[in-house]
């Protein structure tokens, strides 16, 4: 059994532990509820640029002839862009490795099948990881999920939005790990480009005219181009209520773990110090007797 000073030693050490991570907790409370207003202001804005976009793809799947846009077109998929958002710290559970485990998942199925992937990162954690197992990222930014910026976020998509439109890509998928609540996360894989009619066909939309008639290209390719470059904004706000709920979970759990600990530690110390009285109180009556 270890003795008294080394015992005492490691209590106020868990103890410090303890502090910190109930000081971490409540800084990630304080940070999620500033989390959870930003993304729930950004919400309904995203929900209605959704049911836009849907419905005038609806009214364009059942024009073709008349509309040539990229973005509305069944493409055989050749080459795609994967864009993940991890944080850039850790001490949050398993909150980056989920974002990960999907990233990884879906290179393996797209290698599997001889799809070309341009992988583009956002997030320290997950920039690290890959670049140490020896992937390529072709474009990648850290800062940007601790921050997120919409002018920041819509140019570092830009560019795949940009290759999508001019045939240079087939794909453009953006996955993260989305706020659901408190105490729950989950992975998300939205494919942004090309849209899916097929998935909006079934969904009953009000029918939008686009005035001028001349100019349905361009009006078009603009809410498209906003469609993405939004969406990349909100998935950046999503990962980071989620990241902030998780780090407040994760250090919950350190600090009760801590506590537990220091109980343990305590109970080895009070025993180990009664058997050092005891055995001091028997040496001195030994030597008592001794002395007779």
């Amino acid at each position: 059994m270890a003795n008294l000073k080394e015992l005492k030693n490691q209590i106020n050490s868990v103890k410090g532990t303890q502090k910190t991570t109930k000081a971490m907790k409540l800084v990630s409370t304080a940070k999620l509820r500033r989390a959870e207003v930003a993304l729930k202001n950004s919400r309904e804005y995203a929900k209605k640029i959704e049911e836009l976009v849907s419905s005038i793809a609806t009214k364009i799947n059942g024009m073709k002839d008349t509309i040539d846009n990229r973005a509305f077109q069944n493409i055989e998929t050749k080459k795609v862009d994967i864009i993940f958002v991890t944080a850039d710290k850790g001490l949050c559970g398993g909150f980056n490795h989920q974002t990960i485990k999907a990233v990884s998942k879906l290179l393996k199925e797209y290698k599997e099948n001889d799809i070309k992937v341009r992988l583009k990162g956002i997030g320290r954690k997950g920039i690290e990881y890959f670049k140490f197992n020896e992937y390529e990222l072709i474009d990648e930014r850290i800062g940007l999920s601790a921050n997120p910026n919409y002018e920041e976020a819509s140019k570092f998509i830009l560019e795949s939005y940009n290759d999508f439109m001019n045939g240079d890509t087939d794909k453009v998928i953006l996955i993260h790990n989305g706020y659901v609540n408190k105490i729950v996360q989950k992975v998300k894989i939205d494919e942004l480009l090309p849209l899916k009619i097929e998935e909006v066909e079934e969904k009953q939309h009000d029918i939008l005219d686009i005035e001028p008639k001349n100019d349905e290209e361009l009006v078009l390719s603009q809410l498209v181009q906003k469609y993405v470059e939004f969406s990349q904004f909100f998935a950046l706000l999503d990962s980071l209520a989620a990241e902030h709920s998780a780090r407040m979970q994760a250090m919950d759990a350190a600090t009760n773990n801590a506590s537990d600990k220091v109980k343990e530690l305590t109970l080895q110390y009070n025993k180990a110090r009664q058997e050092a009285v005891t055995t001091e109180l028997i040496e001195i009556i030994s030597g008592m007797e001794a002395l007779k």
